[in-house]
């Protein structure tokens, strides 16, 4: 089975087809719609062949749906019919959730993704928990996703946003007992040192992540079979 992955971001909309090379991707923004979104990614895949599609999606996601607009895109997200446009069966997954998914080797993994916010996830065993860790508070003024995110990067420069993201690091990693951390997203390429129990992740596990969506652990791919529990 062929998976189209689409990966939407505040910046760009990236996509492919699992397991080929041919990649593509166009600017997203405020002004991106699901109406946009389809269109574009309907042109520019007009001759690729694909069976079913997964979806990143740069906000909350309930019961398969996604259940805000997120601040960085335009309207219409939540009550927008995927399904029908792509003429395809549709999973859409919160984007950190979905390359989390893509970095998963066992066990109990914690994943955070460093861009314009922070990304998070927890994946035990086969059962997908998407997080807002970026909500809680880092001290008395901000956020986590204030300081770990491209505003904090930017405000504190490199070796103090490295320092800040040793500390919450070692704290998530103790709470939520982890027996490892993979740090993503496009920020994670500035980390000089890695925390404990640490490894760093790359965006194109997210190509990964939506491919495996759709299988079982065991490698058999079926639009029928929900074997990965997204909490």
């Amino acid at each position: 089975m062929k998976v189209l992955v689409i990966d939407i971001g505040g910046s760009h909309v990236k996509f492919k087809v699992w397991g080929q090379r041919l990649k593509e991707k166009f600017d997203s923004g405020k002004k991106l719609t699901p109406q946009i979104m389809v269109r574009e990614v309907l042109a520019k895949a007009a001759l690729w062949e694909y069976d079913v599609v997964s979806i990143g999606y740069p906000g909350p996601v309930i019961h398969g749906r996604p259940a805000s607009d997120p601040p960085n895109l335009g309207k219409g997200w939540v009550r927008f019919n995927f399904e029908k446009h792509f003429c395809k069966p549709i999973k859409i997954i919160n984007d950190a959730a979905m390359q989390a998914l893509g970095s998963y080797n066992g066990g109990r993994m914690l994943f955070l993704g460093l861009g314009t916010g922070v990304g998070s996830a927890l994946i035990l065993d086969d059962i997908i928990v998407p997080l807002d860790l970026g909500d809680l508070a880092y001290n008395k003024d901000k956020t986590l996703a204030e300081v770990l995110g491209k505003a904090g990067l930017k405000e504190t420069g490199r070796t103090v946003w490295e320092k800040s993201l040793h500390r919450v690091a070692d704290h998530l990693v103790s709470a939520f007992r982890a027996d490892y951390l993979v740090i993503g997203g496009g920020n994670a390429k500035l980390l000089k040192a890695l925390p404990e129990k640490a490894r760093r992740g790359s965006n194109n596990k997210a190509f990964a992540g939506g491919a495996r969506l759709w299988r079982s652990r065991g490698g058999t791919a079926t639009p029928q079979k929900h074997t990965w529990l997204v909490a």
